[in-house]
C-alpha cells in the first residue's frame, strides 16, 4: 500500500477570504490541477457511499456553491449542472452496501474517494480533502475540516456526490417502494425504521449498521 503524502503548505483561512483561497495557495506553490474531494452517504442505513472529485480552472468561482447540506434538492440539481459544465474534470466513486459491510464505512468512503480521483483527466497534482482522514496516494493532499464550507472545489464535490447518491436512491425506490427510499434516501428516519420492522431488510441495507441490526433482531 502506498503511504499518504501530506504536503506542508501554509494554510490559514480567515473569515473574509474567498472560497478559492485554498486553491489559490496551491497554485501559488506551483500546483496546476487541484482537486477538491468530498463524500455523501456515510450515515444512511441503506444504499451506497459516493465520493466525488472536482477540478476547476484557476480563479473559477461561483458564490452559490457551498456545502451541499445547506442547499435544497432543487438548488443542488441546478448547481450540479453548472459544475458539470464548468469543471475541467469530474470523477465519481461508488462503493456498494456490501463493500461497506465488509470493510467498514470509513474505509469504504476512502476507497470511493480514491476511485473518484482515479477517474480525473487531467490527473490532479494536489488534493484538497474534506474531513480529517486521508487515503493512500502519491499525490500530495491536504485535509480540511469542514472543507465543504470554505473551499470551492470541495463544496462542488459535496454537491456532485450528494446529487449522484440521491439519484441512485430514487432509482432504487422503483424496485423497493415499500421503504420509500425516494423520500429519505436510506437515512434512519422513523418511517424507514418502521418499514424495516414491517418488511425486513432488502439487499440495499447495511447489515452491520446498528439501526438495521436493532430493528431486524439477531441473525
Amino acid at each position: 500500500m502506498v503511504a499518504s503524502r501530506r504536503e506542508q503548505l501554509t494554510f490559514c483561512h480567515l473569515p473574509h477570504q474567498t472560497m478559492d483561497f485554498f486553491e489559490g495557495q496551491c497554485y501559488g506553490a506551483g500546483y496546476r490541477n487541484i482537486a477538491g474531494i468530498d463524500e455523501a452517504g456515510r450515515g444512511p442505513l441503506a444504499g451506497p457511499g459516493v465520493a466525488a472529485a472536482v477540478i476547476f480552472s484557476r480563479g473559477w468561482i461561483d458564490e452559490e456553491i457551498t456545502d451541499s447540506k445547506r442547499l435544497s434538492p432543487q438548488k443542488r440539481e441546478e448547481l450540479y449542472g453548472k459544475i458539470l459544465g464548468s469543471s475541467r474534470s469530474m470523477g465519481i466513486g461508488v462503493v456498494d452496501q456490501g463493500e461497506i459491510d465488509r470493510i467498514n464505512i470509513l474505509q469504504a468512503t476512502l476507497k470511493a474517494m480514491e476511485m473518484a480521483v482515479a477517474k480525473l483527466s487531467p490527473p490532479p497534482d494536489y488534493l484538497l480533502v474534506d474531513g480529517i482522514h486521508g487515503f493512500p496516494t502519491q499525490i500530495p493532499q491536504r485535509l480540511i475540516k469542514r472543507g465543504d464550507t470554505i473551499s470551492i472545489s470541495i463544496a462542488a464535490a459535496s454537491i456532485v456526490a450528494k446529487v449522484t447518491r440521491d439519484r441512485m436512491m430514487i432509482e432504487h425506490h422503483e424496485r423497493y417502494p415499500q421503504y420509500n427510499f425516494a423520500k429519505h434516501k436510506g437515512y434512519g428516519t422513523r418511517e424507514h425504521l418502521e418499514a424495516i420492522r414491517k418488511f425486513g431488510c432488502c439487499e440495499l441495507h447495511r447489515m452491520t449498521f446498528r439501526g438495521v441490526k436493532t430493528h431486524t433482531g439477531p441473525t
